[in-house]
C-alpha cells in the first residue's frame, strides 16, 4: 500500500471558509497531506463574527472518532474549537490511545471577540487535554488565560512558553506574536530550548483564520515526518504568505489565502 501522510482535524466549522474545519482541510490539501475531519460544533460565522453555535451530541463526536480510528491511519492530528468538558474528556481519552503527534490550538475566543468555549471547560482543558499535546499554539490572550498572568514583552513570551511546558504539562509550546507589536515573532519551547521564528508584519486586516491555518500547517508537516522545529519553520512561512496574499472578501476581516504558495498564484498576486 502506498504511504499517504494523513492529518486529522477535530474542530468546529466556518461556513465562510476562512477558519475552523474548512481552513484546516484547505491547508492539509495544499501541503499534500490527506485531510480528515471530526466536527465538534456547527458554527454560523463569517468575517464579521459568530452568529450562533450548535454543539453536536457527544455520542456523535465519539462515533466520528471511532469511525476514523477503526479504518484510517492518523499520522498527526490537531484540535481547534472544543466547547465543553464532556467533549474534551472523550477527545482526550481517544488521543491518548492514538500515539500520533497532537497539535492543540486552544481556541477560546473568535478573532471577532465572540466566546467559543464554555468557561467551566477552560480548567478542564488545562488539566486533562493539554497534557496530551505534543505542541500547543496559543496567541497572547490565550497564553494569558492559560497561565493567569500578563504576557506583554518578548521575554514574557519566552517565559510563557516554558511555563506551559513545565507547569501545565504540554511537551512543547509555541507562543504566537500576532497580537504583539513590531515584527511577527513566535517563540517555541520544545522542552529543551527556545527557538525563534520571525517574519515581517504584514499590514492587512485580512487575518481571519490565521491561527487555524498555522496550526493546521504544523500538523500537516508533522504527518509527513518532519521534526517539530522544521514543521513550525515551514508552517510559519506558509501562514505568512497566506496573510501576505490574503483576500479582501466579506465585510469584516477577510480570509487568508490558503493557496498562496502555489507558484502561479505568487505570480498573479505579487
Amino acid at each position: 500500500m502506498t504511504h499517504v501522510p494523513c492529518a486529522l482535524t477535530i474542530a468546529g466549522t466556518d461556513p465562510s471558509g476562512g477558519a475552523g474545519i474548512q481552513a484546516d482541510l484547505k491547508t492539509f490539501q495544499e501541503l499534500k497531506s490527506y485531510g480528515m475531519s471530526v466536527i465538534t460544533s456547527v458554527v454560523a460565522q463569517n468575517t464579521t463574527g459568530v452568529k450562533i453555535v450548535h454543539h453536536l451530541p457527544v455520542d456523535m463526536l465519539r462515533e466520528q472518532l471511532e469511525a476514523i480510528s477503526s479504518d484510517m491511519p492518523v499520522h498527526a492530528l490537531k484540535t481547534g474549537m472544543i466547547a465543553s468538558k464532556d467533549m474534551m474528556g472523550i477527545i482526550a481519552e481517544w488521543i491518548s490511545k492514538m500515539g500520533a503527534p497532537y497539535v492543540m490550538d486552544p481556541v477560546m475566543v473568535a478573532q471577532s471577540g465572540d466566546p467559543l468555549i464554555e468557561k467551566e471547560a477552560r480548567k478542564f482543558l488545562k488539566d486533562h487535554l493539554l497534557p496530551n499535546a505534543s505542541l500547543i499554539t496559543p496567541n497572547l490572550p490565550e497564553a494569558e488565560d492559560l497561565l493567569g498572568g500578563n504576557v506583554e514583552t518578548t521575554e514574557d513570551m519566552k517565559q510563557a512558553a516554558e511555563a506551559i511546558v513545565e507547569r501545565l504539562g504540554a511537551r512543547a509550546a509555541l507562543i504566537k506574536g500576532g497580537h504583539f507589536h513590531g515584527e511577527a515573532i513566535d517563540y517555541l519551547f520544545d522542552g529543551d530550548r527556545i527557538h525563534t521564528f520571525q517574519a515581517k508584519r504584514i499590514d492587512t486586516k485580512n487575518t481571519h483564520g490565521t491561527g487555524c491555518t498555522y496550526s493546521a500547517a504544523i500538523t500537516a508537516y508533522l504527518s509527513q515526518g518532519y521534526s517539530l522545529v522544521r514543521a513550525v519553520e515551514l508552517a510559519k512561512y506558509y501562514v505568512t504568505e497566506a496573510v501576505r496574499h490574503s483576500f479582501d472578501l466579506g465585510h469584516g476581516r477577510g480570509p487568508t489565502n490558503h493557496f498562496a504558495v502555489r507558484e502561479e498564484v505568487f505570480n498573479k498576486w505579487m
